[in-house]
């Protein structure tokens, strides 16, 4: 895509992150901005990494294999964000920093196993259905003690937090419903793990409200880099 619109659209973004933390009175430093950069070429996240972007997500598991070489000689950090099928794990444990779409102990075991033991262990977040939606993964409210006891036995990962992907709503006060809910689950599970500290959550359209409710990671593609190629 065009540099400079990239270069713009970056900049914009990163206003509306700092503006957001001024008005919950949070540091903008502890949120981190997630460059969604699935279906984009090399080029793109190679001029955004120029634009002073470090952290990728993708979440289709043999594109990013393939744009992981071209880009090796740049320091990125990679995150997986899309669904994951147990025959994906091996590779995504070989290859990826963060994963923040963990949502059932047999794919956190299989992680675990599978990650390399010359490699840091492998930061996760657990995937959070929040709205209840039946069209999306992730573990129910009522799921998640458990799971979160599972994960933090396994010796391969370091367990920081939850992800989630709310019902798409253009209502700031049910945004903020859904991105309150994670946040108190997290606060209340910190009890079991209290190493945890990161709340993946919010995307391009709903930031603002997302980092009202203490997010610490955002995910954005669209406000990046424009709609997605398909």
């Amino acid at each position: 895509m065009n540099e400079q619109l990239l270069s713009d659209n970056i900049s914009k973004l990163l206003q509306r992150v700092r503006l957001s933390a001024e008005k919950s009175q949070r540091s903008e430093c502890d949120i981190l901005v997630l460059a969604v950069s699935k279906t984009r070429p090399a080029a793109d996240i190679r001029a955004a990494h120029d634009c002073g972007l470090l952290e990728f997500g993708e979440s289709y598991l043999q594109e990013a294999l393939v744009k992981m070489p071209e880009l090796e000689d740049l320091d990125l950090t990679w995150h997986f964000i899309g669904p994951i099928q147990s025959n994906k794990t091996r590779a995504i444990a070989g290859h990826f920093d963060w994963v923040h779409s963990v949502d059932r102990s047999k794919i956190a075991r299989r992680l675990s196993e599978q990650r390399p033991q010359d490699m840091a262990p492998l930061q996760v977040c657990i995937q959070v259905n929040i709205s209840g939606e039946s069209s999306k993964s992730g573990a129910t409210l009522e799921e998640l003690p458990q799971l979160v006891r599972e994960i933090i036995t396994l010796p391969r990962l370091r367990l920081r937090g939850f992800m989630a992907i709310p019902a798409a709503t253009g209502d700031t006060r049910l945004q903020r419903q859904s991105f309150g809910r994670l946040r108190t689950a997290l606060e209340q599970l910190q009890v079991i793990a209290p190493a945890m500290d990161t709340l993946s959550m919010g995307m391009s359209a709903d930031i603002e409200a997302a980092i009202a409710e203490g997010a610490t990671i955002v995910r954005a593609g669209t406000a990046i880099f424009g709609s997605r190629n398909r």
